[in-house]
């Protein structure tokens, strides 16, 4: 279902649905657009392609919101909010466990507004005694993450800090990582734990508490800015971005998304290659020619 370059393709997955307007050069009220940034901007690593930086200042030089949210770290999110001139702003990270504002005027360039915590001792305890290869990362917000064996340093955003495991869980925190052959059969057995338990890649669970995802940190912020539900869009490539994409008034699949990701959207857009987000974006500024 991968859409030719440049194109918007509408899904008919759900045909009741009712889905924000899509302007032919300009919109009529400010919208909250929710990117995701691994998959959506960008392939990995921190550099946005410059035909992105341009497509999001021009959506908030429109007068509407870029909010980034990922299944990333903070410190992993900042540096993608700066090159694309959020400030002020807000980002969503660790799968809605984190809300933060951004901008210069902040000390150090970000103040938390919410943070989600859960015990994660349980959490470990479980994948350990299952898997005693498996790989934990507990994340401390800002800086990294606490870890029994070094994660590769290209997978993980900030510095790691290896201890024992009652160091692990010796606080509560706002993700795990969990990683591994066999940690997909860890899904069932988590939730049991009444946690959240999303894929990242298969040998990878991101484990966060309960009732949280991107969906619900993009509504707090929806409520918080007062931008209507019927103005919501958002962009995303992976398992991570269900939730936001079914609470988006227009929800987009990237063009190289999974299926069921596909299936959930109400558009497909280009592949990351093809600047999917970019043809997304236009449409909500003068540049899109109808």
């Amino acid at each position: 279902m991968t859409p030719t370059t440049g194109t918007v393709t509408p899904s008919t997955t759900d045909p009741q649905r009712v889905t924000m307007p899509v302007p032919g050069g300009g919109a009529a009220a400010a919208a909250l657009i929710a990117l995701d940034i691994d998959g959506t901007l960008l392939s990995g690593g921190m550099t946005v392609p410059a035909v992105t930086v341009e497509a999001v200042e021009d959506v908030r030089r429109a007068g509407h919101h870029v909010v980034l949210a990922s299944g990333r770290s903070l410190v992993g999110v900042l540096p993608v909010a700066d090159q694309l001139g959020i400030d002020p702003g807000w980002v969503v990270a660790s799968n809605g466990a984190v809300v933060a504002r951004v901008g210069a005027a902040l000390s150090g360039g970000f103040r938390l507004e919410t943070v989600h915590a859960f015990d994660v001792e349980p959490v470990i305890r479980l994948a350990r005694a299952a898997l005693s290869a498996v790989q934990v990362g507990v994340e401390e917000i800002g800086w990294g993450y606490r870890v029994n064996r070094f994660f590769d340093p290209r997978l993980v955003n900030g510095e790691q800090r290896k201890v024992p495991d009652p160091e692990l869980w010796d606080a509560p925190a706002s993700r795990v990582i969990l990683r591994g052959a066999g940690v997909m059969d860890l899904i069932e057995p988590l939730r049991a734990l009444r946690v959240t338990a999303t894929p990242a890649g298969p040998d990878w669970l991101d484990v966060t508490p309960r009732d949280v995802s991107k969906a619900t940190a993009l509504e707090r912020i929806r409520e918080r800015i007062g931008v209507d539900p019927g103005w919501t869009l958002a962009v995303g490539d992976g398992v991570n971005d269900l939730e936001m994409i079914a609470w988006a008034a227009r929800g987009v699949a990237m063009g190289h998304a999974p299926a069921v990701v596909v299936d959930a959207a109400d558009e497909v857009t280009g592949t990351l290659a093809e600047h999917g987000v970019v043809t997304v974006l236009r449409t909500l500024t003068a540049r899109h020619e109808a």
